[in-house]
């Protein structure tokens, strides 16, 4: 498995840190040569809840996507959906 980073940030609220990650993640081609697909996902680790989790399809999606959920996390926007993979 390889890990491809897109994205990190780090806000600082009052209640502890809350760090956003968005990465690609691809398998090992089973054979020399062979496409291996990336899924992209953002996790957010430090919310009260739970980890949060959003799976994209594309980089582009996984880019956008990344802004959303700062915009979400800030109280400027509505939270994300995963774009359909």
């Amino acid at each position: 498995m390889t890990l491809y980073p897109v994205a990190d940030d780090v806000l600082f609220a009052p209640g502890g840190r809350v760090v956003i990650r968005t990465y690609g993640v691809a398998s090992v081609a089973a054979h020399e040569g062979e496409a291996t697909t990336v899924s992209y996902r953002t996790w957010v680790t430090g919310v009260r809840d739970q980890p949060r989790y959003w799976r994209w399809g594309h980089f582009e999606d996984a880019c956008h996507g990344h802004r959303k959920v700062l915009e979400w996390l800030t109280g400027r926007g509505p939270q994300p959906h995963a774009a359909a993979a």
